[in-house]
């Protein structure tokens, strides 16, 4: 939408002041005009069609997009653009490009384009300059084409302010005249002065409202540009070191000439061919993820042609690249030496780097892009003559950008990698073999280690079962206890449910029968066989909640095998010993009646001898 829309406004005004442009492609205007009413209803299509976020969710639905369009503001815009004006040429007739001025009103689509490309180019700091340059000149073009028109009005040639003669053939070209208040307006907007003075009082106005628009305009280029300079400064003090504060701290601590030398030329490298050193921190205002992604589009490649990380997993190489630092190296500058302590391995990322003998002449061997060195000392490999130590002299050659992974870094990624960590020892004492820096008995070593840590597993393996043993029978006895418990506290009811009894049969004070006394006798022993029944039934109930809560509380599969076998056996007891207690109820029961009807005959017996 950029182009119909500065077309519009760039060619409207033209046509409206410059009768012989309007005159002459009359044609050409008419087609451009109307390719851009198309552009126009095919922009308000899209927009129909647009998605939007809501809630963080990209709503694509056609009836809620369209719902959403037709409600807003801007479709009220984008109709008043798309109404056909022109058929006020049928009454002001053909040559009056200024009823085409509703198109206009479509110039918020030109900033949302604007803005959206500042934020999807490469090179916003460019942009933004071309934006306020495009600005400037449209401003420049509408007040010189309003600058012919008073012209026009006032008379041309009737003083030194206005166009001249058009009569005059120099002035009379359309070119010349369109150039020439081009320039007039451009002199009076960037206040170079050098015009001449106003004589009437509608060319002060046009003046005063020019410099007041100067003023502006002249503030917003300055602002602009300054922006632009600072944020370009910005971006290479993140970018870059401060070469300045080095400068200055190796003048006031008179360092060498030699020494400034090299410092330099570092820093020329740097700047030279864009090398950065702080990506760390560029990138640590997005998320994570977004970091890793950048990260392994960037260096994984590099990473890939390391022959003991090409094994291993994916998402091992995606954690290591957010740990690797990048370091720049000058020509001559050592990288390691032998002896020194290894707490990095480094890799190669570009140029070459010499394997050199302590004299530091001698090269051995030359490393080369992908190559890698270092890993030796960081692995903590048990059987390594040399420890922790470098065994070698790495010299740079020229220029050479390396990636360093420090050993606590290796160490923190390769914790949740088991298996990758293995991998790469392996790899390390194969090269130590190669290299005849492992001892002979480091593979004893590793095997009785490999035994130790068997016999670990084992260990473990049998206390967790002991463990569970122990609950399960910890479960068992809590079991236990509170059944005998239960049993205890129905007990103690049952006796003093007896005591409560005894007396109410000694204060009744009342004659009764023998026989009566005998059938209470026989009632209180059944009334005892049934309280037996309640408290076998009581104690089924009390140890079927004894099971539940034991299942709670040690675990579903602790208890169920446990604690269903007490119940079980509980169950078995207290079934017993109700079938033994009827049992007992019965033969008193019957025992109670013969001795009834025993005693009932001997009362007969005695009232036929008293008769």
């Amino acid at each position: 939408m950029i182009v119909p829309i500065f077309y519009n406004w760039v060619i409207i005004i033209c046509r409206t002041c410059f009768n012989a442009i309007e005159v002459n492609y009359l044609a050409v205007w008419l087609t451009l005009d109307y390719l851009s009413d198309l552009m126009y209803v095919a922009d308000t299509i899209v927009r129909v069609r647009t998605g939007y976020l809501e809630q963080g969710i990209l709503i694509r639905d056609v009836a809620q997009l369209k719902k959403r369009y037709l409600h807003s503001s801007q479709f009220r815009l984008d109709l008043g653009s798309l109404l056909p004006t022109d058929l006020l040429y049928f009454s002001f007739g053909i040559h009056t490009p200024l009823v085409r001025v509703n198109r206009f009103l479509r110039t918020s689509r030109l900033n949302e384009a604007l803005d959206r490309m500042e934020t999807r180019t490469s090179y916003p700091n460019t942009f933004r300059i071309s934006k306020l340059m495009l600005y400037i000149f449209v401003l420049i073009h509408w007040n010189a084409c309003l600058y012919f028109a008073l012209s026009n009005y006032i008379g041309f040639g009737a003083d030194r302010w206005v166009y001249p003669n058009i009569t005059i053939p120099v002035f009379a070209s359309m070119r010349r005249q369109y150039f020439y208040c081009f320039w007039f307006s451009a002199q009076i907007f960037t206040t170079v002065g050098d015009t001449p003075l106003p004589d009437r009082e509608e060319e002060y106005l046009f003046m005063i409202a020019d410099l007041l628009i100067a003023v502006l305009v002249f503030a917003s280029i300055v602002g602009n540009v300054g922006n632009v300079i600072t944020s370009l400064r910005d971006r290479d003090n993140v970018f870059f070191p401060n070469h300045e504060l080095v400068k200055a701290y190796l003048r006031n601590h008179h360092i060498s000439k030699e020494l400034r030398k090299r410092v330099s030329d570092w820093y020329q490298h740097l700047y030279i061919n864009k090398k950065i050193t702080r990506e760390n921190e560029i990138l640590q205002q997005l998320p994570v993820q977004l970091q890793t992604e950048i990260a392994v589009s960037v260096h994984l490649p590099t990473l890939s042609k390391v022959t003991i990380f090409q094994n291993c997993e994916t998402s091992l190489l995606e954690e290591l690249v957010l740990k690797l630092t990048p370091q720049v190296y000058s020509p001559g500058e050592y990288v390691c030496k032998k002896g020194d302590v290894g707490h990095e391995m480094y890799i190669i990322k570009e140029g070459k780097l010499a394997v050199v003998a302590d004299d530091g002449v001698t090269q051995y061997a030359v490393l080369g892009e992908g190559n890698f060195f270092g890993e030796i000392s960081i692995l903590n490999i048990k059987g390594n003559k040399s420890g922790n130590r470098r065994t070698a002299n790495i010299r740079s050659i020229g220029h050479s950008d390396l990636f360093s992974l420090s050993k606590e870094n290796l160490m923190d990624v390769l914790s949740e990698f088991p298996a990758a960590k293995r991998h790469l020892e392996e790899k390390g004492r194969q090269i130590l073999v190669k290299m005849g820096m492992l001892e002979e008995c480091a593979e004893g070593q590793r095997g009785e280690v490999e035994k130790v840590e068997t016999k670990l597993d084992r260990l473990e393996s049998n206390l967790d079962t002991l463990r569970t043993k122990l609950a399960r029978l910890m479960v068992e006895l809590e079991s236990s206890n509170r059944k005998m418990q239960a049993r205890v506290e129905m007990l103690a009811l049952e006796v003093e449910g007896l005591e409560n009894k005894l007396p109410v049969g000694e204060s009744g004070k009342r004659e009764v029968g023998e026989g009566d006394r005998e059938l209470e006798r026989g009632e209180g022993v059944g009334g005892e066989v049934e309280l037996e029944r309640e408290e076998a039934e009581g104690e089924e109930v009390g140890a079927e909640r004894l099971k539940e809560q034991g299942q709670d509380e040690a675990g579903e599969d602790v208890t169920k095998e446990g604690d269903g076998e007490s119940t079980k056996s509980n169950k078995e007891e207290t079934n017993e010993e109700a079938h033994g207690m009827e049992v007992e109820g019965d033969g008193g029961m019957d025992q109670a009646s013969d001795e009834r009807e025993k005693k009932g005959d001997d009362g007969e017996n005695k009232r036929n001898k008293r008769n």
